[in-house]
């Protein structure tokens, strides 16, 4: 097994930690845990934290890495543009930067395509029937023209976008002038993403993956627990085996240390058994699925998002 961070050179020239990354998502009520977790993770080797100014963890991550002890410039920070604030990018851009106070940030991403009316204090504004309060007013290509400004400020190395797919990708292209350096979008082996895969890897897009061991959900998976036992490790240090081959940055949340130990620590598959991997995607998505009652996803529906149901229909 090997721990070495591995790195991957972004469209721009940047790099960024491969393997891995560590997520910061954390619900309200826990977020007081926050700054002791991501410490533990940077002292266990980790150097990409990845955080969003919806999470509200920005500012436990910097205590954090101001804590480690490590030097700035060791640590790759990624951070989010929120769906209600795409008309006010500039802003919430510094408003993410002063809570981190990291000095700059290495990757900004645009964290959804669909923009959401801003109410203060509420980031989840609904109309009466539950919906997401949805605005075009603002679109992502607005958006991303104030996301390309950032990168002449200084203050951020690299812009993105994330749960984009092959179509918004296509909507953006038509006015952007500066090609994505990442999308993170969900990723496992249940959803394995293969043309958007083969697309960004065209454009020169890297990809990254949330919730990349696919929960529970995939890490039961049979041939999941039969491989762990065959390497002698873990289901889920089998699918960060899986991520790996396939040059995937992956940002895996645990508030463990032991087991964020165990993340870091990936195991060498055979070609063989990773193409058994290959084999399990079956387009299901587990993080973000679409309200059984709206079919939509966070105010879009799948058509808009470009997650259209998988198989395609024909």
């Amino acid at each position: 097994m090997t721990s070495s961070i591995r790195k991957v050179k972004l469209n721009n020239g940047v790099e960024i930690p491969i393997i891995v990354g560590s997520g910061s998502y954390a619900p309200p009520e826990t977020r007081d845990k926050v700054k002791d977790w991501i410490l533990s993770a940077l002292k266990n080797g980790y150097r990409h934290i990845d955080t969003a100014y919806i999470y509200g963890t920005e500012k436990a991550v910097g205590e954090a890495i101001k804590a480690s002890g490590i030097p700035r410039e060791e640590i790759f920070v990624t951070t989010k543009l929120p769906w209600n604030h795409q008309d006010r990018v500039a802003e919430s851009f510094n408003t993410s930067l002063e809570a981190l106070g990291t000095g700059y940030i290495d990757l900004y991403l645009i964290h959804w395509p669909q923009a959401i009316v801003f109410e203060e204090g509420n980031p989840l504004p609904r109309n009466p029937d539950g919906s997401f309060k949805t605005t075009d007013k603002v679109n992502f290509n607005d958006a991303w023209a104030e996301m390309e400004k950032l990168l002449q400020t200084g203050k951020v190395r690299a812009i993105g976008v994330s749960n984009f797919s092959i179509k918004t990708l296509e909507k953006l292209s038509m006015t952007a002038k500066v090609t994505p350096a990442v999308n993170q979008v969900e990723l496992h082996p249940y959803l394995a993403q293969n043309e958007l895969r083969d697309y960004c890897a065209k454009k020169g897009i890297a990809l990254t993956a949330y919730t990349p061991s696919g929960y529970s959900v995939v890490r039961d998976d049979p041939l999941i627990v039969s491989l762990a036992e065959k390497y002698k490790a873990t289901p889920t240090q089998i699918i960060f085996a899986w991520h790996l081959s396939r040059n995937t940055i992956i940002v895996p949340k645990s508030e463990n240390s032991e087991r964020q130990k165990e993340n870091i620590t990936i195991p060498a598959l055979s070609e063989e058994d990773l193409g058994k991997i290959w084999g399990l995607d079956r387009g299901q998505r587990i993080c973000n699925k679409a309200h059984p009652t709206t079919g939509q996803v966070f105010g879009w529906t799948l058509e808009q998002l470009g997650w259209e149901t998988y198989p395609p229909k024909l």
